[in-house]
């Protein structure tokens, strides 16, 4: 007789965003997929994180004689640095804010919530939301037992997303209580760009009811509308009165960097209380890992002219594989909805014009990634996206906006999201004809 599992162990469920990935891994057959079910690299990282990856044991290099240590469980001094310095490029002034440096996202954000929300296992103080909203920010929630709640975006007849009202969000607030908000700029789905002017109402809001503000800012510079960067460290006294201390950002190493393996974030806030405390409590976790650190810490050296040249390249590549999608998918889907990215590497797909009522986008995606395929100039291809219906935080009785829309992530190469088009409207054929 096996020990058994907790209840939560259980009722887990692999990510929306890896469950394409894991069912495709069990197929034994010789088929090409093309992943743009989860956020990955194909580019290679700054050539500074390059340099100091390639020379650990180099003479300048701590780890020149092969030894390994802990470093301090608040964080390396260059790599605080090389975090203030990308937010210097960006326009932010650092000189208040406070820096942490943990392992990855996950942690940061797994971190902040046991932080932030009141004791498990009750309902008080919950982790606002706003839909569609990135899937871990549920799993996390449940995970520590805390209550997460929302209120939801919309797409538009423009194929655009548009905030709820600040009457959805005030009554969101007075039924639930609570103790923060999450707000990603540079959007993950949706690829929904924020204006100045939407955190500014959103961080007055959260001073209103004395909320936390925690603003998820892995994707900043990646916009492509020609405007100048957002951030919750651009707000002011005078755009939101007493916004100070209540302000906190998750900062990566992956996104803009190309360095998804490098697994570097930052917890930035300017309430020194908060610091201090998250300080005593990461001592727990030891310290974030000591090489991975010394490698992005080459980016404290950069100047700001160099960084912008950086971001301009990243935004040009991205820019064009984005638009030459959504021209090439309307083509050969006239109908489909298409979310258009103003920011970050995202677009939701909406089936719902185009497919049968019984559709459900992930019966869809697990077809794809079991076991279909399409040959294509001798090579047998499938289609590996993320279905939407676990972006949305909604009641049993309450229909699901993901039930017919899938996320895809910017990640392939330009010669493979050519072929994307063609191949997902042959795989819709396929599907529909099973019932």
């Amino acid at each position: 007789m096996s020990p058994e599992l907790s209840n939560h162990l259980k009722s887990t469920s692999p990510s929306s965003i890896r469950l394409a990935q894991i069912e495709f891994s069990k197929r034994k057959d010789n088929v090409k997929a093309i992943n743009v079910a989860i956020w990955n690299v194909s580019l290679p990282m700054h050539p500074a994180m390059q340099k100091r990856m390639f020379s650990l044991v180099s003479e300048n290099s701590p780890f020149k004689d092969w030894i390994v240590k802990y470093t301090a469980s608040v964080w390396e001094s260059e790599t605080q640095d090389a975090f203030f310095n990308i937010l210097k490029s960006s326009g932010i002034d650092t000189s208040s804010l406070f820096c942490h440096i943990v392992d990855w996202w996950s942690m940061a954000m797994e971190l902040v919530v046991i932080w932030i929300c009141w004791e498990a296992g009750i309902d008080e103080r919950p982790l606002l939301v706003i839909d569609a909203a990135y899937t871990n920010y549920a799993s996390f929630a449940q995970r520590t037992g805390r209550k997460i709640v929302s209120v939801k975006r919309k797409l538009d007849v423009e194929w655009n997303y548009s905030f709820p009202s600040e009457e959805e969000i005030n009554e969101a607030i007075r039924e639930h209580d609570p103790a923060w908000l999450v707000i990603i700029p540079y959007d993950n789905p949706t690829g929904h760009l924020y204006k100045k002017s939407d955190i500014i109402n959103l961080s007055r809001i959260c001073v209103e009811n004395n909320m936390w503000i925690i603003s998820d800012e892995a994707y900043r510079e990646l916009h492509y509308d020609g405007s100048e960067s957002v951030s919750i460290w651009k707000l002011s006294d005078e755009d939101v009165s007493w916004i100070e201390w209540r302000r906190i950002s998750i900062e990566t190493s992956s996104k803009v960097w190309n360095a998804c393996w490098l697994r570097i974030w930052a917890i930035i806030t300017d309430n020194k209380q908060f610091h201090e405390q998250v300080v005593a409590e990461y001592t727990a976790n030891l310290c974030a890992n000591s090489i991975w650190q010394y490698i992005f810490g080459s980016l404290a050296h950069e100047k700001t002219e160099d960084l912008q040249n950086w971001y301009k390249q990243q935004k040009s590549y991205y820019s064009w594989i984005m638009n030459a999608f959504y021209e090439d998918l309307k083509k050969e889907l006239p109908w489909i909805i298409i979310s258009k990215p103003q920011a970050a590497l995202y677009s939701v797909l909406d089936f719902k014009n185009i497919t049968k009522a019984w559709f459900d986008s992930k019966d869809f995606v697990l077809f794809s990634a079991q076991k279909w395929s399409v040959e294509l100039w001798g090579t047998s291809y499938t289609l590996l996206i993320a279905p939407m219906d676990w972006f949305y935080n909604v009641k049993p009785w309450e229909p699901n906006p993901g039930k017919t829309q899938a996320r895809v992530a910017f990640v392939e190469t330009r010669e493979n999201f050519k072929l994307i088009p063609n191949i997902l409207k042959r795989l819709i054929e396929d599907f529909e004809k099973q019932i």
